[in-house]
């Protein structure tokens, strides 16, 4: 089985498309988008739209925590902002827990030890404690920094933001996300130039 994983969009649609179009040709069986599809205080029907298009399991990020809470009420209050997509939002969960290829995949935006929203670098100590989490692959978000490494029977993923990179590495322009292929138990991360053309 071949994932798409996409996290940090930022009402970035056009780019969400883009990488939704090249993992459908790759040939990914389904995508998964691991929070802050929106900005805190900007709600985008064009992203919703888009996640609905191509069935992505969608969670919510810390930007969708603050958007759908008391200080985001004014964001959502436009009459740009579609009553279904909001419907829509509102009953996307927080962490998502689920089987692909016989195996267990846990996404959750920050922390899953905690609700903090702490940034976790691959060498922050707290992944030293994977195999609390019961899970084969752990899909992050949060950092906007990519990045696939192995702790015990953990892979884990976090494929950046699609369009506000933080890796030191990108050139500009770029969409970045990742590709778990759950046969061979590997992933990648994939560079997008915004016109489509695959970077090494």
């Amino acid at each position: 089985m071949r994932i798409g994983v996409i996290s940090d969009v930022h009402c970035a649609h056009e780019e969400l498309e883009l990488a939704a179009e090249f993992l459908i040709r790759e040939g990914v069986d389904e995508i998964l988008l691991a929070g802050d599809a929106h900005f805190e205080y900007r709600f985008s029907n064009e992203v919703v739209d888009l996640i609905r298009k191509y069935g992505m399991r969608y969670i919510l990020g810390n930007h969708e925590a603050v958007l759908l809470g008391p200080h985001g009420q004014r964001a959502l209050s436009g009459p740009h902002v579609g009553a279904k997509n909001l419907e829509f939002t509102r009953e996307a969960p927080f962490e998502m827990r689920t089987n692909v290829g016989g195996k267990t995949l846990t996404m959750i935006h920050a922390n899953p030890w905690a609700r903090d929203n702490r940034y976790l670098s691959p060498n922050d100590p707290l992944f030293e404690r994977c195999d609390e989490l019961d899970t084969d692959y752990l899909i992050l978000g949060h950092t906007h920094v990519p990045a696939i490494f192995r702790k015990g029977r953990t892979l884990v993923i976090n494929p950046g933001s699609l369009a506000m990179s933080r890796d030191p590495d990108r050139k500009p322009g770029t969409v970045t996300y990742a590709v778990l292929d759950t046969t061979t138990d590997e992933a990648q991360i994939i560079r997008t130039t915004r016109d489509g053309l695959k970077l090494t």
